[in-house]
């Protein structure tokens, strides 16, 4: 009997059973393969920041990152790409290169750079699914992490700096889409009547571009007008994720558990400590300094003490 399957993810919403681009391509091969995965969102839990999602977890198995999960599940009999000739195969890693190396770049700067995307959608809603106090943590630390990677990928000379290298990327993203559109034409799926595991990477960055409601986006605009691309989209989503809702938060008293209870405990007790010590400042002697220069007051000492 095969052991039983569990994804980890982050979950959906904007109408996708995920809003994370590497989980998201992972649940829609499971779907074009016909793999049975337990889904798990990582939502609401401390996972948000320790685990690397998406991960699947099978007997003693953990594997992460989409390509060796679907090279897992190829090994486990779930290979959506088993009716791809050699030519077929090798369009499938040179059009996934050219995702990774022409649109992911915008796709992080749209998110997760962009200051006005990033601060009315992206940052509240990692937010919300994180528990406190990782609701301060996570965003922030997913935004460098792309800021970093877009430096690192795009910004040799003579573009250094992230203003400089934004035309570049925006660019670079509206042709990589252009090629996507030429290349699928009116066809349901890239190959044939069946999707494939291009089809699964295809879907996984675009439909949180094409999804999302971003308050600033020229390149969702672009996207928006390649209707064979939206179709796509919108037809993966009715055949193999009608179905699928996401699940609502669970109530904020029931999901704290020993964790957050120790670091609350924790912040009482720094509370006392310093309540304690501005007593002890009030109490203790005041002498005139010996130095010219002005000394800072208590109350600019207080309002310096960390809460």
């Amino acid at each position: 009997m095969a052991a039983a399957m569990e994804l980890r993810c982050w979950g959906g919403d904007w109408g996708l059973p995920s809003v994370h681009t590497e989980s998201l391509i992972v649940l829609a091969y499971t779907k074009f393969s016909g793999a049975k995965v337990t889904v798990s969102p990582i939502d609401w839990t401390w996972k948000t920041l320790t685990a690397t999602v998406p991960e699947l977890l099978c007997g003693d198995s953990a594997v992460q990152e989409p390509t060796q999960i679907l090279n897992f599940l190829r090994k486990q009999r779930f290979n959506a790409d088993y009716e791809l000739s050699a030519r077929q195969g090798a369009d499938t890693m040179a059009y996934i290169a050219l995702l990774e190396e022409k649109l992911r770049p915008a796709l992080l700067h749209t998110f997760w750079v962009d200051a006005e995307n990033y601060a009315n959608l992206t940052r509240p809603w990692f937010a919300s699914r994180s528990p406190f106090p990782l609701n301060f943590l996570v965003p922030s630390r997913h935004a460098n992490t792309a800021l970093s990677r877009i430096l690192l990928t795009k910004g040799e000379a003579p573009l250094h700096r992230i203003t400089e290298v934004e035309g570049k990327i925006y660019s670079d993203a509206k042709e990589c889409l252009n090629l996507l559109s030429y290349r699928l034409g009116t066809a349901n799926f890239f190959f044939g009547n069946s999707p494939t595991s291009l089809d699964a990477f295809v879907f996984g960055f675009v439909a949180p571009l094409y999804k999302a409601g971003l308050p600033s986006s020229p390149l969702q605009s672009h996207l928006r007008q390649l209707d064979n691309i939206t179709r796509f989209c919108d037809n993966i989503l009715a055949v193999y994720f009608s179905s699928d809702h996401p699940c609502p938060p669970p109530p904020v008293q029931e999901t704290m558990d020993a964790n957050l209870q120790k670091l609350t405990q924790l912040v009482n007790k720094e509370s006392n400590l310093i309540e304690k010590m501005d007593d002890n400042l009030r109490s203790s002697p005041q002498h005139k300094p010996h130095r010219p220069d002005p000394k800072p007051s208590l109350a600019s000492e207080k309002s310096s003490t960390p809460a």
